[in-house]
């Protein structure tokens, strides 16, 4: 299996993944302007260096992907430089799954992560791949709340 970053020259096929992760996670098709939101992203983050995309391929066949998001917040004690990265749109192809391949990702992106100095890294989840996160060693953290605008509902 080889992991490899992705570049903005390979926008579209960070899209393609981009929109397979939204119809799986969400399960919902990804809408032109979602997707248009997405590509400005990569144009925006990937050439700063705060975005990095990996795809994971065996025997030339992509299989996977992840990514980091990274950025900084107010130093503390439990992230003293406060960088700061983000893990998501970590996904596996249905038919690749159980073969150790998400796994590789994670730990793939949380070594890029160490090696670009963040003291703090983290992740949302599905139930399904909690048990991976937490085999890495991934913790939950009690007391994070996400703001849900109720507003317009």
């Amino acid at each position: 299996m080889i992991i490899k970053i992705e570049l903005l020259e390979n926008i579209d096929r960070l899209i393609k993944w981009r929109a397979e992760v939204i119809r799986e996670v969400f399960a919902v098709d990804p809408s032109d302007e979602l997707l248009r939101a997405n590509r400005k992203y990569y144009e925006r983050h990937i050439p700063d260096g705060s975005h990095v995309a990996v795809v994971a391929t065996v025997e030339e066949e992509e299989v996977g992907c992840g990514a980091i998001c990274l950025s900084d917040e107010l130093p503390s004690p439990d992230n003293p430089s406060g960088h700061c990265a983000y893990l998501m749109n970590i996904y596996v192809r249905q038919q690749y799954r159980s073969h150790g391949i998400g796994h590789a990702i994670v730990r793939n992106l949380v070594d890029r992560a160490r090696k670009l100095g963040c003291d703090k890294i983290y992740l949302e989840t599905t139930s399904r791949a909690r048990s991976l996160y937490k085999g890495i060693g991934f913790e939950e953290l009690p007391g994070i709340l996400k703001y849900v605008d109720t507003q317009d509902k």
